[in-house]
């Protein structure tokens, strides 16, 4: 039954429609950081390729004057009294349905406290663990969590206490069929893609930040897509260009925060590109991002909840980031690998395979049952297990693949260190210092003149062989660049080697040395 709603002056109509909305007039409302949303179906979708967006198919509209109205002619019956003369010339009152004035509406919407109305966390596109271990499963929106439950997938319920035989068949199904045929590199790829796949049921319940996501190959078309499809997929993706300068990388991941989509992807990034961003380092270890917000000037904080993976044939990582990302590296080891025969593998055109809902469900499916048997056995974690500030993270998926057999997670830290570009480069610098002065003191512009290049007859000779450290844009640095560089590396191992700095004994001049570690 519609609600009824006398309206009259403007403060008092004020007052009754904000009554009303406290009370839950509206369907599918909640309050998100101070301001009313309201969930409604996206209409217009499409199945989505696996390199292209796939939205989750509700979204939480934040609600302005001209929603409101809407809102209200569709739920509510807001009238005034008028009076009018009778057929005797007698005023006589009557009913006149009504817009409130976009003044009031806006004085309605104005304020920040919602007393009684549920607070939105987030959406989701599929189930997650809460805390206390149990599944949220159910669509629509969730008391004990703020969760807004949009299944891209109608997916049946998964019992509490999966059996052995369907735990076995879902090993079978995502180890032995949907995984199987990617040329995973070594163990350790095939480990930390299903700890990927899984995070984003996790990530509520270990309350946990989670790393960089790298997904390269050798070649192209080894399958690096499918893997980020499946997270995708699931959770709802958004596929992105490569920003290749910090602050329009800022600009793309402050704008996607505002999107609901549990994946983001930067896909198919050049061949060779070095990930060397303060940005995104900053990004995958803050747990709220901060910004303003895009043509305002308002600063915004949005929670981190996100799964961020970028692809590409043979990455590198650089600065900070080799120790915030995981790896899973594909090396087909031949030279067409889109022309393998697909005839005897698990899943044939796995690509395609994805892109249909029935078959994403199987998946998610299977996944959750391995989840659940997994808190069943209370979730045991794998206590030896470290990753700086995602190491909560690093021991509950380590725990949660031990629990299935799934070996190898993490142990390609060393690979990822290998494929630092900014790690290679110091070393080798460090490397050629040592062997060529020792632990000798030298100031900077003694070392900087160290690097000049020889004249020997006519040929040009360079001392280093190319070792000596440049600047980002791949050039020798002057004395003042360099003193800054070594100041910025002092007491940061680097392989063996480790820069130390102290005060010259004549003057105030800084002087720098390199020492070997003893052991």
């Amino acid at each position: 039954m519609t609600e009824r709603l006398q309206v009259g002056s403007g403060p008092e109509s004020i007052r009754v429609l904000k009554a009303a909305l406290v009370r839950g007039l509206l369907p599918d409302t909640y309050v998100s950081a101070g301001a009313l949303v309201h969930m409604e179906a996206v209409s217009g979708g499409l199945p989505a390729a696996a390199d292209e967006d796939s939205p989750l198919p509700v979204a939480a509209s934040t609600i302005n004057p001209a929603g409101l109205a809407g809102l209200l002619a569709e739920h509510a019956y807001v009238y005034r009294i008028k009076t009018r003369k009778d057929a005797a010339g007698n005023p006589e009152p009557y009913e006149e349905e009504t817009t409130p004035s976009r003044e009031i509406l806006s004085s309605v919407l104005a304020g920040k406290t919602w007393p009684g109305v549920a607070p939105l966390r987030g959406i989701i596109g599929a189930p997650v663990l809460r805390r206390d271990g149990t599944l949220l499963q159910t669509p629509g929106y969730d008391k004990a969590t703020g969760f807004y439950l949009a299944s891209k997938v109608a997916l049946p319920p998964v019992p509490d206490e999966p059996t052995p035989e369907q735990v076995a068949e879902a090993r079978r199904f995502l180890l032995g069929r949907f995984l199987r045929d990617f040329p995973w590199a070594s163990a350790a790829d095939r480990a930390n893609y299903v700890a990927l796949l899984a995070t984003p049921i996790l990530r509520h319940f270990t309350r946990s930040l989670t790393p960089f996501a790298l997904i390269d190959a050798t070649m192209p078309s080894s399958g690096k897509t499918i893997l980020t499809a499946g997270p995708g997929m699931l959770y709802g993706q958004r596929v992105m260009p490569w920003a290749y300068a910090d602050e329009e990388l800022r600009k793309s991941i402050t704008a996607v925060l505002a999107e609901q989509v549990g994946v983001v992807i930067w896909d198919n990034l050049a061949e060779g590109t070095v990930i060397d961003s303060a940005v995104l380092a900053q990004l995958v270890t803050a747990g709220v991002w901060s910004d303003r917000q895009l043509g305002a000037s308002r600063n915004i904080a949005t929670v981190n909840d996100r799964l961020w993976m970028a692809t590409g044939n043979n990455l590198q990582v650089g600065g900070d980031m080799a120790s915030r990302t995981v790896r899973v590296h594909l090396d087909p080891n031949m030279p067409r690998p889109e022309l393998r025969d697909q005839s005897g593998f698990g899943i044939p055109h796995l690509d395609q395979w994805i892109t249909a809902p029935a078959n994403q469900l199987t998946v998610l499916w299977h996944l959750l049952v391995l989840v659940l048997d997994w808190t069943r056995q209370s979730a045991p974690k794998a206590a030896g297990l470290s990753m700086r500030q995602f190491t909560p993270w690093a021991q509950a998926l380590g725990g949660f693949l031990h629990h299935h057999g799934i070996d190898g997670f993490l142990t390609n830290a060393a690979d990822v260190r290998d494929i630092d570009e900014d790690e290679t480069r110091w070393r080798a610098f460090l490397t050629t210092w040592h062997d060529r002065h020792g632990d000798k003191p030298l100031t900077a512009a003694d070392l900087r003149r160290d690097a000049e290049p020889m004249h020997l007859g006519s040929d040009e000779h360079d001392p280093w062989d190319g070792q000596f450290i440049t600047t980002t844009a791949g050039r020798l640095p002057n004395p003042l660049q360099l003193g800054r560089m070594l100041t910025g590396q002092a007491g940061r191992w680097r392989g063996e080697h480790v820069i130390r700095a102290g005060r010259h004994e004549r003057g105030n001049r800084a002087v720098f040395w390199v020492e070997r570690h003893q052991g």
